[in-house]
């Protein structure tokens, strides 16, 4: 999953997120700004009604993580004044279609992370039946394929923002992943990334030079003097590091994995591979709800980055969370096509050759770890682009 990230990496940050956080009308402590275009009533069109498509009186997500702008796409989907569940760190209001248009069903959103104990979204899935949909990336479905199957239903993201970075200063040759592995420059990473696997196998990193002792803080990197390369988020780290972590306070340089070869797919939407039909009803018109709140929030993200902010300081765990990195998040994921449409005009589809190389990437990592995946293992059983809407893409 390799998502882990810092849980607090700067101090005095509270008043910078304080103050994009200014309640404009209501004054309740659980309530944040309303979410775009709230509707004002009447009749639900037939393609928006989820209450009428069977869907749950409450559609519940599980992320992967404390709450960001990368989740931007779903919390557009909130309506206004959605209520804050702090001891459970969610998020719950009126599931609204493009324009506000009320679908007569609630999202509550459930960070995940810390609030969760680090457990997979997968797991979370087979634990509580409760939820609905959550976030699933290309490799946790892999290796999660023989007992614990999950079907992604909407690729949210059409590329990881996983990076390795490094210094500029200190490495002015470095251009790629590969050029970090023709040097012995040490690579902080979270252990058990997968991507690292691939990595040494294919020898673009030498086994000797990788250390899995990543916690999340700079601390370790800045010591160093800039001299090791470390991974991150291309949509957080080079801004956060640059801007609020005042030890260090310089620019890094990156590269994305998936542009050395490692080209999963990261926080898809999905559900249990067992529940998948009896929700097809109420996904055929969900789908296509959370297809375009994804295309307005790139087009408008201040107000569902406004609840993102508002989340993060309710939920009070040590993530730290700026109206800063929001913005550069949204700007990074257009200009790097981390949110875009892919190899064909729609937003969200997947692709069959690219799932397949992932599949033949991973399953024998996985089963040297003694984690077998199921066999005969096809990208069909881990996808499907039945509920998409093609029209809906980002130049829709």
């Amino acid at each position: 999953m390799t998502r882990p990230r810092p849980t607090k990496i700067v101090a005095a940050t509270a008043a910078a997120v304080a103050l994009v956080l200014v309640a404009a009308a209501c004054g309740d402590d659980d309530t944040a700004s309303p979410a775009p275009g709230a509707s004002a009533g009447g009749a639900v069109p037939a393609q928006y009604d989820l209450k009428a498509a069977g869907c749950p009186s409450t559609v519940v997500l599980q992320s992967d993580w404390n709450p960001e702008a990368e989740h931007g796409g779903q919390y557009q989907l909130l309506g206004p004044n959605p209520k804050f569940d702090t001891g459970k760190k969610s998020v719950t209001g009126e599931l609204v279609a493009h324009g506000g248009v009320d679908t007569g069903v609630k999202l509550e959103i459930r960070a995940g992370g810390p609030a969760i104990g680090f457990q997979t979204v997968t797991s979370q899935l087979y634990a509580d039946p409760n939820i609905t949909i959550g976030y699933v990336s290309s490799d946790e479905q892999i290796q999660n394929s023989k007992d614990h199957p999950t079907v992604a239903l909407l690729a949210g993201l059409e590329k990881s923002p996983q990076e390795i970075g490094w210094s500029p200063e200190k490495h002015p040759d470095f251009k790629t992943i590969a050029d970090i592995g023709k040097t012995d420059t040490k690579v902080l990473y979270f252990e058990g990334a997968a991507y690292m696997d691939y990595f040494t196998g294919q020898g673009i990193l030498k086994k000797s030079q990788i250390d899995g002792s990543y916690d999340g803080t700079p601390t370790n990197f800045v010591a160093s003097g800039g001299d090791y390369a470390v991974q991150g988020f291309a949509t957080s780290e080079p801004y956060t590091w640059e801007n609020e972590v005042r030890s260090w306070g310089k620019p890094l340089k990156y590269q994305l994995v998936a542009d050395a070869g490692f080209d999963f797919y990261q926080q898809a939407i999905g559900v249990r591979a067992d529940k998948l039909d009896a929700l097809k009803p109420c996904l055929t018109k969900l789908v296509p709800i959370m297809q375009q709140a994804i295309v307005d929030f790139i087009a408008e993200p201040a107000t569902a980055n406004k609840v993102i902010l508002d989340a993060v300081t309710k939920y009070n765990n040590g993530w730290v969370y700026t109206q800063g990195v929001a913005d550069y998040a949204v700007k990074t994921m257009a200009e790097l096509g981390i949110i875009g449409n892919g190899k064909t005009p729609t937003l969200g589809d997947f692709d069959e050759a690219r799932t397949q190389d992932l599949i033949g990437i991973l399953t024998p990592i996985y089963a040297a770890q003694n984690k077998p995946t199921k066999d005969g293992l096809k990208p069909s059983d881990l996808y499907t682009d039945e509920f998409l809407d093609t029209k809906i893409s980002l130049t829709s």
